[in-house]
């Protein structure tokens, strides 16, 4: 696993980074977290709240927070949120502290697979698949630039992504 004991998934949102974590979780033996859960869980309010309130400024700060906690924790798989690598304290984190796995899909899965963005406060109230070109635009460098592994989630099963990470790491599935 490249020498670190934790595995991060990143990307955009709809790549199935929850999904193939939990089930890497599992196949692994390790705790799975999703850093938006966390945020949720130490909030006490859900995502579209803290935004609602906070802005996406305060989100990026609990953000940020979260993941300086989270990646003290090991080993764990952590599944973040789509805009975790925007901050480079977090970049950086992620970087230096786990194997960094990043989750791509076309702009065709993406929009099939968030529907609406209902819960998604970076998409509310914007042209759909205009604001996903935007997002994949910006941020696709950062993803790229702190990955240590790509795979392709288009028409792939959550197992199947799965086991093509365990291959790349370099690992036994244990369970």
């Amino acid at each position: 696993m490249l020498g670190k004991r934790n595995i991060y998934l990143i990307g955009p949102m709809g790549t199935g980074k929850t999904a193939v974590g939990k089930q890497l979780s599992r196949l692994l033996g390790v705790p799975f977290i999703d850093s938006d859960a966390e945020i949720e869980r130490v909030a006490g309010v859900d995502i579209p709240y803290i935004f609602e309130q906070e802005g996406e400024a305060g989100f990026r700060l609990r953000e940020r927070e979260a993941i300086a906690a989270l990646t003290r924790r090991e080993p764990i798989v952590l599944a973040t949120g789509g805009g975790a690598i925007l901050a480079p304290e977090n970049r950086k984190l992620l970087h230096d502290t786990g194997t960094v796995l990043f989750l791509q899909t076309s702009l065709a899965q993406q929009l099939q697979r968030v529907g609406r963005g209902r819960g998604r406060p970076m998409l509310k109230g914007v042209d759909l698949p205009q604001r996903l070109a935007e997002l994949r635009a910006m941020r696709e460098p950062l993803y790229a630039g702190i990955a240590d592994i790509t795979l392709t989630t288009d028409n792939r099963r959550v197992a199947r992504v799965a086991e093509l990470a365990l291959r790349e790491l370099g690992l036994e599935r244990t369970g």
